[in-house]
């Protein structure tokens, strides 16, 4: 197992700085839910996860195939209700048969995050401080 620490700090607003291995970024609300609008919401992070690991999943596929993928659009379209739900709309670039799009359309499913989503992932919360992370 490998273990993934990213840290959450929040400001004196909604605005989150995010931390993990040497990366920094952040996470806001829009300013009509109280925020300042100055990053991207969780779950459009979330969103992005998704995207970006699919995309980067068929490039991965595509070169060890060979095929030749010049690039790959993916947009996540979601709602909330009446069942959360997440639809991938892929659009691959380059000189690809109708095969082959069909196979990036099955790969497309297995990228890491969208199996965490559809894994059921069990999620809990403790009380720091965070000395040394312990799961399990």
């Amino acid at each position: 197992m490998s273990l993934k620490v990213l840290d959450a700090t929040l400001g004196t607003t909604y605005r989150t700085t995010l931390a993990v291995r040497q990366h920094a970024f952040a996470a806001d609300e829009p300013a009509d839910a109280g925020g300042t609008d100055t990053a991207p919401t969780p779950v459009e992070l979330l969103l992005g996860s998704l995207a970006a690991c699919t995309a980067i999943t068929l490039r991965m596929y595509a070169q060890r195939k060979q095929w030749p993928l010049d690039g790959v659009d993916v947009q996540v379209q979601y709602t909330a209700t009446p069942v959360p739900t997440m639809v991938k709309v892929i659009t691959p670039r380059g000189a690809l048969d109708d095969e082959q799009k069909a196979r990036l359309l099955e790969i497309a499913e297995k990228c890491p995050v969208a199996r965490l989503l559809k894994s059921g992932v069990t999620s809990e919360s403790r009380l720091g401080p965070v000395d040394g992370v312990a799961i399990g």
